[in-house]
């Protein structure tokens, strides 16, 4: 398919100027909060329209299924649309049919209209990450500069996970289950109308006359098949028949695709960046970070709402420290852009991840508030400065003309760490209970004869098993952690990364 391209007789103009450019980053922010903010509210509404449908918990399970796998493998493909047509174009696109996906959505009538009207708003959410990262490097050329509007724009998807739960609890109390996806209208016309009004359209100066549609094609049916397993192995057992037919559809897609870019003019993941070993260290440091973070801290609301009792707004409060610490944090790391290596400010930021993440190892049903918020906050803190530093050197070390293509395999490289992360923990969660139970029992004696305290014995047998089973798993996540801290101390970062021009078009 013939796409249009840049003229190359178009005058480039300014990326942004000192007044408009950071407006840019209050857009993109508003866009990434506002498609983050709807995946964590959805979640709080499921009860409701589990009841409301008439389905059951399984079946509302593909609501979240759905988005996942549509979000998964739209990423690369708007990455390489975003290169060649035009970012501006592209992320508009995106926002519009995001808000037209979210009323849809907030007017779906069962299951099926529901899932279909998700994949809408994942499809058209997709759009948001390669684009915006792409518009925040070249409108924010400065090094130091770039990695503190990277960093920031990084910690708005933090926050819209603290206050998705506080926003949409509320919301649905009040308004109904409806209302987490009709609210997207008025903040999603604010942010296009922001888009128009700041952002200033580039394309890459590099000519592209085919889209990698095959490409596009067999890469989203293996990471179908990947985030479908992902998600529902534990679900299903990881050696079961679905997971090894999903496995096999993986490695059969992945080889055709390897197969189509080693051979297309213009692929949509361009393998030469797997050369570049700046690239390839801080995305291995990215998907240890992502894995165990996932892994560890997809368990604080099941643990907090299981043993301490808390609720879901409850749990909400527990989280809001760790936003205000990455807003704070991410600062920090861009300011230290040009005086500290990259690989020194990601080893420490990631140590002190660790060391947060580490301290959750200590969890018990008599630990208070602060044992969660202390925890959290050091593991933001950590996570915030280093996050700057991290994105800044995919945008750095990469031709400008295809950094929306290599931002969109950071954030595949991230979304599916992280869903690796989930898997891997929940499962480590499920036979550590069971080993431990099993452990217990055999070196334990019940002497009592009333059933009654013989079940209460029983139970706290079981307790004993869960909390030191979460224990383990969130050391196991420390541990990953501090190997990522290793692992950034490989990054080296060329001092002579020259970013190629940009074409930019005034509107």
């Amino acid at each position: 398919m013939d796409l249009p391209i840049a003229s190359p007789h178009e005058h480039p103009v300014p990326a942004g100027s000192s007044s408009t450019r950071w407006l840019v980053l209050l857009t993109v922010m508003v866009g990434t909060f506002l498609g983050r903010l709807d995946q964590t509210i959805v979640n709080l509404a499921l009860p409701k329209i589990i009841n409301d449908f008439g389905i059951t918990v399984s079946a509302a399970g593909w609501i979240a299924t759905a988005y996942i796998l549509a979000n998964a493998i739209f990423v690369p493909v708007w990455g390489k649309l975003g290169d060649t047509i035009g970012r501006k174009k592209v992320y508009i696109i995106g926002f519009v049919v995001f808000i037209i996906g979210s009323i849809l959505a907030g007017l779906s009538w069962n299951l099926t209209s529901m899932i279909a009207f998700r994949i809408i708003q994942a499809i058209a959410g997709s759009a948001d990450y390669p684009t915006a990262m792409a518009i925040l490097a070249i409108t924010f050329r400065e090094g130091k500069e770039r990695a503190q509007a990277l960093g920031i724009w990084s910690a708005s998807f933090a926050a819209a996970t603290v206050f998705g739960p506080l926003v949409g609890g509320p919301l649905i109390d009040t308004f109904g289950w409806r209302s987490v996806f009709l609210v997207n209208l008025p903040v999603g016309i604010v942010g296009l109308l922001m888009a128009l009004s700041f952002i200033k359209e580039s394309t890459s100066e590099k000519k592209t006359s085919v889209f990698d549609w095959w490409g596009a094609l067999t890469l989203g049916s293996a990471l179908s098949a990947l985030v479908l397993v992902l998600d529902k192995g534990l679900e299903w057992g990881w050696l079961s028949t679905n997971s090894i037919i999903a496995y096999s559809t993986v490695l059969v897609f992945m080889a055709v695709f390897v197969a189509i870019e080693r051979h297309h003019p213009d692929p949509i993941i361009d393998f030469k960046f797997f050369r570049i070993p700046a690239f390839v260290h801080t995305l291995n440091n990215n998907i240890i970070i992502f894995m165990g973070m996932m892994g560890g801290i997809f368990l604080i609301p099941i643990f907090v709402q299981t043993f301490l009792g808390y609720d879901a707004t409850q749990s909400g409060y527990l989280f809001m420290p760790m936003a205000f610490m990455m807003l704070i944090a991410a600062p920090i790391g861009g300011n230290l852009t040009g005086k500290v290596e990259p690989r020194y400010v990601i080893a420490a930021s990631t140590l002190v991840a660790a060391l947060g993440i580490s301290l959750f190892s200590r969890l018990d049903p008599r630990s208070g508030p602060l044992d969660i918020i202390i925890p959290l906050s050091i593991m933001a803190f950590g996570l915030g400065f280093g996050m700057p530093q991290r994105t800044n050197i995919i945008a750095s070390v990469v031709p400008q003309h295809e950094i929306g293509v290599a931002s969109s395999i950071l954030a595949l490289a991230r979304n599916i760490a992280g869903a690796f992360g989930i898997a891997i923990f929940g499962t480590i969660l499920q036979h550590t209970t069971e080993a431990r139970l099993l452990r217990i029992s055999m070196w334990s004696t019940i002497h009592l004869t009333n059933a009654l305290d013989y079940r209460r014995a029983i139970g706290l047998m079981i307790l004993k098993a869960q909390v030191a089973s979460y224990g383990d798993v969130f050391a196991i996540a420390s541990v990953l952690l501090g190997i990522g801290a290793v692992s950034a101390l490989f990054i080296r970062v060329p001092k002579n990364t020259s970013p190629h021009e940009e074409v930019f078009i005034e509107s």
